[in-house]
């Protein structure tokens, strides 16, 4: 019986220890961790599903769509889902490639992480986010797939808005294109996680990088209800996208048209040329009508991903590295384009304006002649024949004279490099702060310039010095390379004479953009003030709500007075009639639209010459001025002047074009109707 009443008590204490514990383990359940639970409890039974908003679109000056939306069925894949199925979604991706006719190893193909390693097609975006892999998807497949969730996990068929161009590859370079956000720029951008819907692309290049926030919008929350298996059954909370902001540009469409014609056609008539750019500038306000930019490019070839054979080429020398935009990437030479910032300095340093200057067919700088161009002299001139007949001699001198003035060899403690500084107070050596991403600063060369690239370059300069160039084929180009390499090794940092001579026609080692000489221009016709060009004009809300108007602004004024802005002016309005580009603009109605301009031929060793023509009309009040660089297009008069006469042409409806595309710039925004048309 003992035994017996030991056993129930045995029994007793483990029941109650049981209890106890299970009533400690409750209590530790719904009091100490019950909101943690819950909180997990809530997220097992829910899905936040992030919408995308409708990206905004991108409006020329009138209203005309450069860049809009379309809706299609797009089907994607989530990567991550696929990888946790025993076949690592192997089964998924034949029954989906069945349905949209694909092949299976091309779909595996692009749902894999690109990388280093890894060959395009990939996926560049973030790997926690579905992948598209189909945007031309009938209604037939999209029901195909989500009629039978179950054949198809972690694939999703959704309407969705896939950028469209209507103009094809005209101003490519300038409207971008989209990409898929990466996991490091989601952690790295401030605030871009909270508003990515895990479909939405990111502006990579263009405008559409630059107002990406703005274009891209507010994206939407849907908190969907789902059951053990994951299948939606109901809607628990919902906020709706917003969509992003119109972007109005101040482009004109036909006129950007009439660039990207002109540019072909001359990039046409000299076989040799590799490249052009051409940029419309609209004088009073420092808006930007028209920028282009050849060879070129078809943005719709990013939409849904792009093939590795056409990423390689857009980024091949071979095919001129379409996606570079050489109107503010490019840096060439300006040749006597640059001619109007050394008369510039030259009257801000003392050379009377209305001087008599000798032009002869060579002047010795430093024991070395420099030749006019074919060795032809002049003879006497005031500048603005010199600028008229484009005389280098004239140039040779003021710049060798300066040079001797700021001591030479041995400059003085504080030189003054008057046509340095002139051509930095015109723009020149610094970005114009356009609203595009990654433009070049060009170069204007000095004194301290020429030292920084002594120290960075000595080394192999001396190397160089004494080996040569062994694998140069061409004997007296390789000697030639070895004795200028040993001359840098000992005294690269010396600003010569030649130096100074060869930047007045802007020759040597002066870089330009298209961009930056049409900005200069544009401030020297105008009213003297440097503005940072603008392409965006306003944002707006699809129903027509102003956000915001952009302007240009204001960023320098040139250090000379108004009678020497008028003469420079005055002696340019004459190159197209009685100077260099009188052959190009032989028969034009200079009586109707007055234009004038500077041509511009630029050496460059090893190639042919870089053609120029920088141009403004009417000269009598200025509202365009017109550039256009052919890279080895030859002279000026003969390959660049002709285009911008094309230009010409196309705006005030001369030649083979029947109606004026501009004539003026528009100066009213484009009014958009509540519900979203454009009243033109």
């Amino acid at each position: 019986m003992s035994r017996m009443r030991t056993r129930f008590v045995v029994v007793h204490l483990t029941v109650i220890t049981l209890l106890v514990v299970l009533g400690v383990r409750l209590w530790q359940v719904q009091v100490v961790r019950g909101a943690e639970f819950v909180e997990v409890a809530t997220e097992t039974r829910t899905r936040d599903v992030r919408v995308p908003a409708v990206r905004g679109q991108i409006l020329d000056s009138v209203g005309r769509p450069l860049v809009r939306n379309r809706t299609a069925l797009v089907v994607s894949v989530d990567r991550n889902r696929l990888e946790r199925l025993p076949d690592r979604g192997s089964a998924v991706l034949a029954r989906l490639a069945a349905v949209l006719g694909a092949d299976p190893v091309k779909l595996k193909e692009r749902i894999r992480p690109c990388g280093p390693k890894v060959s395009r097609p990939c996926w560049p975006g973030s790997p926690y986010q579905p992948i598209p892999v189909d945007n031309h998807v009938s209604t037939r497949q999209a029901l195909q797939i989500l009629e039978r969730q179950e054949d198809f996990p972690g694939v999703t068929a959704e309407i969705q808005a896939v950028r469209e161009y209507p103009y094809g590859s005209e101003a490519a370079q300038v409207l971008g294109y989209l990409q898929p956000v990466t996991e490091e720029e989601l952690e790295r951008r401030e605030g871009l996680k909270a508003s990515f819907s895990g479909v939405d692309l990111i502006g990579r290049d263009g405008l559409e990088s630059v107002y990406d926030q703005e274009l891209r919008g507010k994206t939407g929350l849907r908190r969907v209800q789902v059951d053990r298996m994951g299948k939606a059954i109901g809607v628990e909370q919902q906020e709706v996208p917003v969509a992003g902001d119109t972007l109005i540009t101040s482009i004109d469409a036909k006129v950007q048209s009439i660039v990207e014609q002109a540019l072909a056609g001359a990039m046409k008539k000299a076989p040799q040329a590799d490249g052009a750019a051409g940029v419309v500038l609209d004088v009073q306000t420092g808006r930007v009508i028209a920028m282009a930019s050849v060879p070129t490019y078809d943005p719709s070839v990013w939409i849904g991903g792009i093939a590795e054979a056409e990423y390689q080429r857009l980024l091949s020398d071979k095919a001129g590295k379409p996606l570079v935009s050489r109107a503010i990437k490019g840096t060439f030479a300006p040749g006597s384009t640059f001619k109007v910032t050394s008369v510039s300095a030259m009257v801000a340093d003392g050379y009377p304006l209305k001087g008599t200057y000798d032009c002869p067919g060579a002047y010795m700088v430093g024991g070395r002649p420099f030749h006019n161009f074919r060795g032809i002299g002049l003879g006497p001139m005031n500048l603005h024949t010199a600028l008229v007949k484009s005389c280098d001699t004239i140039f040779y001198r003021a710049a060798y004279e300066m040079w001797l003035r700021d001591g030479g060899r041995k400059p003085v403690p504080k030189p003054k490099d008057p046509m340095a500084n002139m051509s930095r107070a015109y723009g020149f050596g610094k970005a114009t702060g356009i609203d595009l991403p990654g433009e070049s600063p060009g170069r204007i060369p000095d004194r301290n310039w020429k030292r920084n690239l002594w120290a960075a370059t000595r080394a192999q300069n001396c190397v160089r010095g004494k080996t040569g160039y062994p694998e140069e084929k061409d004997a007296a180009r390789a000697a030639f390379l070895k004795k200028l390499a040993y001359e840098n090794c000992v005294e690269g940092f010396v600003w010569r004479a030649g130096d100074a001579a060869n930047f007045s026609i802007g020759q040597g080692d002066v870089l330009v953009t298209p961009l930056q000489l049409a900005n200069a221009y544009a401030a020297l016709v105008g009213d003297g003030k440097v503005r940072s060009p603008r392409l965006g004009w306003a944002l707006v809300r699809p129903d027509g709500t102003l956000v915001k108007e952009i302007k240009a602004p204001v960023i320098g004024k040139l250090p000379i007075d108004e009678e020497t802005r008028a003469y420079i002016k005055d002696a340019l309005s004459e190159v197209t009639s009685d100077g260099t580009a009188a052959g190009a603009f032989n028969g034009w109605p200079m009586n109707v639209v007055k234009i004038g301009g500077k041509t511009g031929t630029a050496e460059v060793y090893g190639k042919h010459d870089t053609s120029w023509f920088a141009s403004f009309a009417p000269t009598n009040k200025p509202r365009f001025v017109v550039v256009v660089m052919v890279s080895q297009g030859g002279m000026g008069g003969s390959t660049a002047a002709p285009a911008v006469r094309e230009i010409y042409e196309g705006i005030y409806g001369f030649g083979k074009f029947l109606t004026p595309a501009l004539q003026e710039p528009a100066e009213r925004l484009p009014r958009i109707k509540p519900d979203g048309t454009v009243q033109r």
